[in-house]
């Protein structure tokens, strides 16, 4: 039987699956941040980047089943997330995906599939954007390029126990676990002014990509969703059904599958 929690009380509760011993982890130094990753099973490169005030545990349902099927996978915690520090600049997407660059290098990566989820979408099509000679595909989660994609933000009690879990999880892992409050409104702050990418700059992206939303997303508009899919050339619509932003641990089962197909399809 599937695994399901729909309204997340078992994420705010346990978190979720652990994941499982690392191949290899670390940290890594780069512009004035110790970036953490680390690495499980064997195979082509995909790279898991997490959602805004997560961290890389919150892929805890798929790592196992990546590697079962053959994948090297690496997740990384952004900067400031996690076990990942960061100095006094502000957060930046681009600059988040020049981090992703540097793990790379150090892992001697020469190329990868980039997975995003939230705010790790847009790392990652930045990346494929910006980077498109080190990256195969990126499958693309619950983000916007624009402001125009986002909507108005409603609170919900789903929202509120995975804001519960992120910050249990920010006390436990950070190396500045005391300042969670000024961590989020630095965030915030990112999520209210970036990104910022207009059908230029998405009609110059060439690597494969999976636009995936969820039908009941809170964020995210649909629109927007069907908008990336038309402006970036080589790019399909993956709608999910009955899951929100919260899918991969909502309904990982779902989740997977779709995410499965599409590496399937760049690397068989």
């Amino acid at each position: 039987m599937d695994y399901r929690d729909d309204d997340l009380t078992k994420f705010e509760a346990h978190g979720a699956a652990p994941l499982p011993d690392a191949a290899d982890e670390g940290q890594v130094e780069h512009e004035g941040a110790k970036i953490w990753y680390a690495t499980f099973g064997t195979g082509f490169p995909v790279i898991l980047l997490h959602g805004g005030l997560g961290h890389s545990g919150n892929w805890g349902f798929q790592v196992p089943a990546l590697v079962k099927h053959g994948y090297l996978v690496v997740t990384i915690d952004s900067r400031g997330h996690g076990r990942s520090t960061r100095d006094g600049r502000p957060y930046k997407y681009e600059l988040m995906a020049s981090d992703v660059l540097a793990v790379m290098d150090r892992l001697r990566l020469d190329k990868a599939i980039a997975v995003g989820w939230s705010d790790g979408a847009c790392v990652a099509l930045i990346l494929g954007m910006k980077a498109a000679d080190r990256i195969a595909g990126v499958f693309f989660f619950g983000c916007n390029m624009d402001p125009s994609g986002t909507k108005e933000f409603k609170a919900s009690p789903v929202i509120e126990r995975c804001f519960s879990r992120h910050k249990k999880d920010y006390a436990e892992l950070s190396a500045t676990p005391g300042q969670f409050d000024e961590f989020v409104e630095a965030v915030g702050l990112m999520m209210k002014t970036e990104p910022n990418y207009g059908l230029a700059e998405l009609g110059e992206i060439r690597v494969p990509v999976a636009v995936v939303q969820s039908e009941q997303d809170e964020f995210i508009k649909d629109e927007h969703a069907a908008h990336l899919a038309r402006s970036i050339p080589a790019s399909e619509l993956v709608m999910l059904p009955d899951v929100s932003h919260f899918a991969p641990l909502q309904r990982p089962e779902r989740f997977n599958r779709a995410l499965l197909a599409f590496l399937a399809k760049i690397h068989s």
